[in-house]
């Protein structure tokens, strides 16, 4: 079996598509396209994120309508409101027994989740930055990461590997790791003070970086070699650049901040 498919459900053009990864049969993993949905102008069609502008009804029908695809409540959609910090976040049984509100109020400022519940789905938003998910077969806990250029250069990946460890008990060697679709190095371009930022934390420039105009960053590479030097042995890249497929994937630098953002989630089944 391929490691990425797209999937539908037929004769209902509001569905989501979803591209889908295979990493065990006990779980569901995907980032969303822009295909479904009910959305409309830069945000067309599929997006439920609540934060980059789009609007609440549209945002509410198309996360619905994600829930009956993925056979889960709505209350297990678990999106954080990212920051492009390092703050990880483990969903338990404790969360679900908190108001909507106080529910929210905890996944402010997050980039990483986790759980090892069963229908949960932990995901992040990106439409340039890269999406990672992990999933340690020997514990059955998974974990969502948003790695944008700012969480990369603080090794965002690394550090919620660790987090993983201390709570689940998790081994590198045993986890399956994903990277979604992101901006890739031919159109990541950056400043030379970003530049700066990488190098200055130890990143090997050599491999990541590339002179044209300006400066290029690699970031899905910087991101296999976080999980590489951690431990991680199965990667998969989906190879995706949402420059190049802005019609497939949301990409803020071709469509301007202000539209959709794909969403990548993973939930472990019983």
């Amino acid at each position: 079996m391929s490691l990425t498919t797209l999937s539908t459900l037929m004769n209902n053009d509001k569905m989501p598509v979803l591209h889908t990864y295979h990493l065990n049969d006990k779980v569901t993993a995907f980032s969303t396209t822009r295909e479904g949905g009910v959305s409309e102008g830069l945000f067309a069609r599929f997006n439920i994120n609540p934060y980059c502008g789009d609007s609440a009804e549209a945002v509410q029908q198309n996360k619905t309508a994600l829930c009956r695809k993925l056979n889960i409540d709505s209350e297990r959609i678990i999106l954080p409101h990212q920051t492009h910090g390092t703050t990880h976040f483990q969903v338990t049984p404790d969360f679900f027994a908190q108001t909507p509100g106080k529910r929210q109020q905890q996944l402010e400022g997050v980039d990483a989740v986790s759980t090892s519940m069963t229908d949960v789905c932990v995901g992040v938003s990106t439409a340039d930055c890269i999406p990672v998910l992990l999933y340690d077969e020997a514990h059955h806990a998974v974990s969502a990461i948003h790695a944008g250029w700012r969480g990369t250069v603080q090794r965002i990946v690394a550090k919620t590997l660790s987090k993983m460890e201390t709570i689940y008990g998790t081994n590198p060697s045993d986890v399956v790791a994903v990277t979604g679709p992101g901006i890739s190095l031919a159109h990541f371009e950056i400043g030379d003070e970003v530049y700066e930022q990488f190098r200055e934390a130890g990143f090997d420039m050599q491999t990541i970086a590339r002179r044209y105009e300006k400066w290029h960053i690699d970031l899905p590479e910087c991101n296999r070699l976080q999980l590489l030097k951690a431990g991680v042995k199965h990667i998969h890249m989906s190879g995706i650049c949402t420059w190049e497929q802005c019609d497939t994937y949301f990409s803020a630098r071709r469509l301007g901040a202000a539209s959709g953002r794909i969403y990548t989630g993973i939930i472990l089944r019983a």
